[in-house]
């Protein structure tokens, strides 16, 4: 039970709320209106090829916000970090997709609102990251609806379309509303027709969104709720073509956030809040579920991580906005973003992995297979060719004359002071919200013994998060002279330490590599399984024909899923394909892979089938 869990929090929450009762002529209803896959390509942002007619309605009795975040460029992450008011990446759950428990003792923020008395719906997606912690909803299906309430019962209801979702531009049957020939193709992606029937789709879809919208609205307006609802709109991230989902750009964050808040509610208001107005406030999804308990007279928990930016406790705005990317399905990465809301900079833990790893649900989409064709033609521009190379460690760009985010400026020199504000705000976040994605997954369930990441994440003695940052950003800066250090990591007591050193020698190749041959080879004896991986990759990319022989069988043995955990084997899957020919060796071992095992949730369980069926189809 939540009153078991937070009895004095909710015991205050009561208060608050009752007091609130007392001075305002009742307390708000709440709808949100999320649409999936879909950034700001919507009239109410200026975009003259958009047809979103009930959006730019809301939006010229409400207010837009032009710098709003999602924080994660998927969409499970991204709701992970909405319903808890924490960043995916602080609870373990910024992977895609995952299950994590929730962390101890803290609830869901609409379990707040229904301690409150708020009748609480969810229509009807969750695909939380998180474990529920009991009962969240007082209805979460497809008949979930305000309606459903009791008599004069204050409402937060969530209704999400699938319309614009990244799978519906795929659909061959679909008859093109909008023209190809008017799009506007982003200077990362080649001008080809799949490309722009792609784009063009994607416009349509959103008009498909668009109208979910104002049917729910019209609905509204017909029970008599308009003047009582406090109603927002947003995408769970950016658009659902490639290089926008999945990438922690402001193409990938940047989403449509309107909110209208009635007279009758303009006590909630911000200062800046204006009918048909715009607020440059910076926004994100980790600032919503604050500002949900803002706006229901509620204070925030302190443990949040967000800030309320409507409300009774509206807080300051914050410099900067996170994003991040974790595993995308079954493809390893780390990568970490900020902005200042000029300046956007990217922080690629892993530049040894190219930007276009083969992701098999994105290569679904048409834009993403004649992209890779010219690449392999080498028919493509620096700017469109770069998703297919290997990741710099660090990028910069200038939004204000760079809208696709093209031209890195880490290098420049006129540069290197908003490029040092940036890099010192990220690793200042690492550390403020114990980023737990320095830990490697499997590793990180392991420590946690079954309680929480979040929790172990706050526990120094299990996750000595300085060293273990240190250590990654050592290994993964790619600056000379650094070997001798990332040997001596190698020793450490902490495996995720071990882990980043054993990380940085493969990243700097050969010669590194063979400097570190005695400390890799030793590592392969690791009580770690991602130790013993990541040597063994190393050894097998960039060591000799005795190195491979030795090290190729130890990989294949990892990648069987039935003899080692999922993330075991999804990480050694990941290292087989890396070493591309120089696997052949096992090609037969490879064939008879299992492709069933144990995990710690269904979620988890195509990525394994996935990476096989590739390595399969590779040494057929």
């Amino acid at each position: 039970m939540i009153t078991r869990l937070i009895p004095s929090f909710l015991a205050l929450s009561l208060t608050v709320s009752v007091s609130a009762a007392a001075e305002a002529p009742s307390r708000p209803n709440i709808l949100w209106i999320t649409s999936e896959d879909h950034g700001i390509e919507m009239g109410c942002y200026g975009d003259r090829y958009a047809t979103t007619p009930n959006v730019d309605k809301l939006a010229a009795r409400g207010m837009i916000y032009t710098r709003a975040w999602s924080c994660a460029p998927v969409c499970a992450p991204s709701r992970t970090t909405l319903i808890s008011g924490l960043y995916a990446h602080s609870t373990g759950g910024e992977h895609m997709r995952s299950l994590v428990p929730f962390p101890a003792g803290k609830p869901m923020f609409p379990q707040l609102l229904r301690e409150a008395g708020y009748h609480c719906s969810n229509n009807s997606k969750e695909d939380y990251n998180l474990a529920k912690p009991g009962k969240v909803w007082d209805d979460s299906s497809n008949k979930a609806h305000w309606q459903n309430r009791a008599p004069g019962q204050p409402f937060f209801a969530v209704f999400n379309s699938e319309k614009s979702h990244e799978s519906k531009i795929r659909s061959p049957r679909h008859q093109l509303v909008h023209d190809p020939a008017k799009v506007r193709v982003p200077s990362y992606h080649p001008d080809t027709p799949e490309v722009r029937r792609d784009w063009a789709q994607y416009y349509d879809i959103v008009t498909a969104a668009d109208a979910d919208a104002g049917q729910l609205l019209a609905r509204l307006d017909a029970d008599g709720l308009t003047d009582s609802t406090i109603v927002f709109y947003f995408g769970d991230h950016g658009s659902g073509m490639p290089r926008s989902k999945r990438w922690p750009y402001h193409s990938g964050l940047h989403v449509p956030l309107v909110i209208f808040i009635p007279e009758k509610f303009k006590n909630l208001r911000p200062p800046d809040y204006k009918p048909g107005g715009t607020s440059d406030r910076l926004v994100s999804f980790v600032d919503f579920a604050p500002t949900l308990l803002s706006l229901a007279g509620l204070p925030p928990p302190a443990w949040m991580q967000g800030r309320a930016f409507l409300g009774r406790h509206l807080a300051p705005a914050p410099q900067f906005l996170h994003g991040f990317r974790g595993r995308m399905d079954e493809r390893l990465d780390l990568v970490r973003s900020v902005t200042d809301g000029r300046h956007v900079y990217v922080r690629n833990y892993m530049p040894h992995l190219i930007y276009g790893q083969h992701q098999t649900y994105m290569w679904q989409t048409p834009t993403t297979r004649a992209w890779e064709k010219l690449h392999h033609a080498g028919q493509l521009t620096p700017a469109q060719d770069a998703f297919w190379n290997r990741k710099p460690p660090e990028e910069l760009y200038d939004l204000q004359t760079d809208r696709d985010e093209v031209k890195n400026l880490a290098s420049s020199p006129a540069h290197a002071a908003i490029k040092a504000k940036l890099r010192q705000a990220q690793q200042e976040q690492v550390m403020k919200i114990r980023d737990v994605g320095f830990i490697p997954e499997g590793e990180r369930f392991a420590r946690a013994a079954g309680g929480a990441p979040y929790d172990l994440g706050h526990d120094d003695r299990k996750y000595p998060l300085a060293r273990v940052l240190d250590t990654a950003e050592l290994a993964s800066m790619l600056q000379p002279g650094t070997v001798p250090a990332l040997q001596k990591a190698l020793a450490d007591a902490d495996s995720a330490v071990r882990y980043w050193g054993a990380l940085g020698l493969l990243m700097r190749g050969p010669t590194a590599v063979e400097a570190a041959r005695a400390e890799l080879r030793a590592a392969l004896q690791d009580a770690s399984a991602d130790v013993r991986i990541t040597a063994a990759q190393a050894l097998g990319q960039f060591g000799t024909d005795a190195d491979r022989q030795e090290i190729l069988p130890i990989l294949a043995a990892h990648a069987d899923w039935s003899r080692h955990g999922v993330f075991s084997a999804i990480a050694a899957l990941n290292s087989l394909d890396a070493l591309g020919s120089k696997a052949a060796p096992v090609a037969r071992l490879i064939q008879t892979l299992p492709t069933k095992g144990a995990s710690p949730n269904g979620r988890y369980n195509s990525y394994v089938p996935r990476l096989v069926e590739d390595l399969q189809a590779r040494f057929k």
